[in-house]
């Protein structure tokens, strides 16, 4: 974070003496001088400190020693106990930015142009202390300009460890499929740029890995996209140009961010942002978002990025480039190998990426930004715990939107994304990303936290290590994920709504209300469960849940799907028909029994479309609610089945009075509580949903109840591992034998 050289400089400006140097993860400083002049010192360096750069003053200790002459930077060292904390990627800065449209500028439109302050850390790091040889940069021998830079205190650039020019650093290659044609440098950028103005798919190599790239002013190229990877409808992210007066002036043509939007779009992790669009997005091809109100945008992020998108003049589709659901990919061989079908060319560069990092994800609910997925520039992600761990742990989170965490004493390391695990290229990254995390923090695990499903990938590889291993219940881990960041006292009632998850009686969970703590949580109410034939599959065939709730009311609704009345059957005789609590099904029921959706692409795509039809809020009464034999509350959907196949009303209604039922149910379940609570936590991927989220917060405010809903962890199965870690250590969880 250029934090040495500003320690220097300061030291020099205050005429302290002494030396600054990296201790594995902490910075030590030994000063001498004039008591007030210290005092100044040791203010200075948290509040004058570098942009990027987060200091706490952990110590400062008196020393017995002879009073030095200046003030040096020394190199590392690593003869002490390690407090590593290791640094995300960050946007090109300002700085680097007016240098790069500089033509004085010896690096006049170098795509890798960076400081002290900005540029790649996390993805190429491939050891601590963060020094040079231990980057994926090691192998760029610096020339003269840029190795005077690195070695001058003064510069911006001091230790700036990926620091190049285009005399001694990375370059890029452009190739077309079939084509023995290679260019470099600016020509393999302008060649790039010509082939996305012409309609054409390409992959660009960027920091944690690459994006599908085309013009996302035309429907042809994006409709080639959605076709070819296959994406058919899930929404793709755009990236837009940044202009002198008005950064935003490009993206103000078809969306209207907020001001918490504004910010988290222009914060240092250049994240993708979900924001509301324009009726009249000019610009923009309709496909981007199909039957959604948002558009995921993101603002260039690196030097390379913002050639890009300066030279074609209008906005990107930037989307992952992996097949869907994977881990992006970071190398040319496997992107030509696996992305071949897909792109006409290929831009690439020979930085390796030593890690991938996916973009971060973020979304407006209820006044505050909340992370749908951490990746390129907020993650790793660092908890400190309130409590102390006896070994170092690895939780190995779900089975969707996989992340793990490594755990040890009072701090917790979350990864970045790593996907779905339904792919062996998913768990191949999966592994290597945990043996990465032990290896950059210089921590090994003892043990293995994981879901209690016995079918999750990650179960099945915590059984077959030589390590010993805690199962942890999914709903019972997004409640203590939920229940640690609000960080209150006392029991808490938190609602875990979600796709499905493993639960203690053998049903598909996902419509819990627990309460209690960490460690001793008390399933208090459910869902009304039903019968899902199918299982699992049913998260891409919504009609299947819709005509399992028709069916157990004896309702007539078509079901064209079912030739020959097969899955019905099967339902009735309940082969491969598991019954399920999960709210998530219930709302791919009410979608297909609507008519929004039927069968779906992407998991949520019933939901999504369902929300974004929703009308505004009314005063929908709740739910009923009885008492089960095994004395958990329980409500029942059946009133929703009827509404949601009313076609003589409109599907707005419909839709607004479905989000308004279960609202209102959850607060009526807060009311038969009879036990008192701190708060009511929201967590689970159903609490994505904006107009869910809101009025569920606004009905409980109004009943004086606090609401609680995360915005520093995701509510969705991301947070997974995070809550195996904090349920574990409160006593949750049950050892397994093997």
């Amino acid at each position: 974070m250029g934090y040495r050289p500003f320690v220097f400089r300061l030291a020099h400006e205050l005429s302290v003496a002494g030396w600054v140097r990296n201790a594995v993860g902490d910075v030590e400083i030994l000063a001498a001088g004039p008591g007030t002049t210290l005092d100044a010192f040791a203010e200075g360096l948290v509040s004058r400190a570098p942009p990027l750069a987060e200091p706490r003053l952990d110590s400062m200790t008196p020393v017995e020693a002879s009073p030095p002459s200046g003030f040096a930077i020394l190199a590392s060292t690593a003869d002490v106990e390690p407090s590593i904390h290791v640094p995300p990627d960050f946007f090109a800065c300002d700085d680097c930015l007016r240098e790069l449209a500089d033509p004085d500028d010896r690096r006049f439109g170098y795509p890798f142009i960076n400081c002290t302050q900005c540029g790649p850390r996390y993805t190429l790091i491939r050891a601590l202390p963060y020094d040079r040889p231990n980057t994926s940069m090691a192998g760029f021998e610096l020339c003269a300009a840029c190795r005077a830079e690195y070695e001058d205190p003064m510069d911006r650039r001091f230790h700036a460890e990926p620091v190049a020019c285009p005399a001694c650093g990375p370059d890029l290659t452009w190739t077309v499929k079939g084509s023995p044609m290679t260019l470099s440098g600016a020509g393999a950028l302008e060649a790039c740029i010509d082939a996305i103005r012409a309609g054409r798919l390409v992959a660009v190599k960027g920091i944690g890995g690459y994006h599908l790239v085309c013009d996302a002013s035309q429907d042809r190229p994006v409709s080639r996209l959605r076709r070819l990877k296959p994406r058919p409808h899930k929404p793709l992210a755009i990236m837009v140009g940044r202009s002198a007066g008005d950064p935003l002036a490009q993206l103000r043509a078809f969306a209207s961010p907020s001001r918490i939007e504004t910010e988290r779009l222009l914060a240092p992790e250049r994240p993708i942002v979900l924001m509301r669009k324009a009726v009249d997005a000019d610009g923009l091809s309709e496909l981007i978002a199909p039957g959604l109100g948002e558009i995921g945008v993101m603002l260039p992020y690196s030097p390379l990025h913002e050639l890009l998108i300066r030279g074609l003049g209008h906005p990107i589709v930037a989307t992952s480039g992996n097949i869907s659901g994977e881990p992006v990919l970071t190398d040319s061989e496997p992107v030509e190998e696996r992305l071949g079908h897909i792109v006409e060319g290929y831009l690439h560069h020979d930085r390796p990426i030593v890690r991938p990092a996916d973009d971060p994800v973020y979304r407006s609910i209820a006044g505050r930004m909340r992370p749908i997925r951490y990746g390129r520039g907020s993650a790793p992600v660092e908890l400190d715990l309130p409590f102390a761990l006896e070994e170092p742990v690895a939780a190995l989170g779900g089975h969707m939107k996989n992340t793990v965490c490594l755990a040890w004493g009072r701090r917790c390391v979350m990864s970045p994304h790593i996907g779905d695990m339904g792919a062996a290229r998913s768990l191949d990254v999966f592994e290597a990303v945990l043996a990465d995390l032990q290896a950059l923090y210089d921590v090994q695990a003892s043990r293995f936290v994981c879901d209690a499903h016995p079918g999750y990938a990650t179960t099945r590889w915590a059984k077959s290590q030589s390590l010993p291993v805690t199962r942890v219940f999914h709903h019972r881990a997004h409640a203590s994920a939920a229940a640690f960041e609000a960080g209150l006292d006392g029991p808490m009632l938190v609602f875990t709504w979600d796709g499905v998850g493993f639960g203690e009686d053998g049903r598909l969970w996902g419509g819990e209300t627990f309460y209690g703590v960490p460690g001793a949580w008390r399933h208090v109410a459910r869902m009304r469960p039903f019968v899902l034939p199918g299982g699992e599959a049913a998260s891409r065939q919504p009609w299947r849940s819709a005509a399992a709730l028709a069916w157990s009311l004896d309702c007539v609704w078509p079901c064209p799907e079912d030739v020959h009345g097969v899955v019905r059957q099967a339902w009735q005789r309940r082969i491969n028909s598991p019954e399920t609590t999960a709210v998530g099904r219930l709302f791919d029921a009410a979608a297909a029994l609507a008519g929004v959706c039927r069968v779906a692409s992407f998991e949520g795509q019933g939901p999504m479309l369902l929300e974004a039809l929703a009308d505004r809020p009314a005063d929908e009464p709740p739910l009923q609610i009885t008492l089960a034999s095994d004395g958990v509350l329980e409500w029942d959907w059946s009133r929703l089945v009827s509404l949601m196949k009313a076609a003589d009303h409109p599907l707005t209604e419909r839709s607004g009075r479905f989000h308004d039922a279960l609202a209102a149910t959850i607060r009526e379940v807060c009311r038969r509580i009879d036990q008192p609570f701190s708060a009511v936590a929201l967590c689970g991927g159903v609490f994505q949903n904006r107009r869910l989220a809101e009025r569920v917060i606004d009905l409980l405010e109004a009943d004086g109840i606090t609401p609680f809903l995360p915005a520093r962890l995701p509510v969705n199965d991301a947070a997974i591992s995070f809550g195996q870690i904090v349920e574990f250590a409160q006593g949750g969880g049950e050892a397994q034998n093997r």
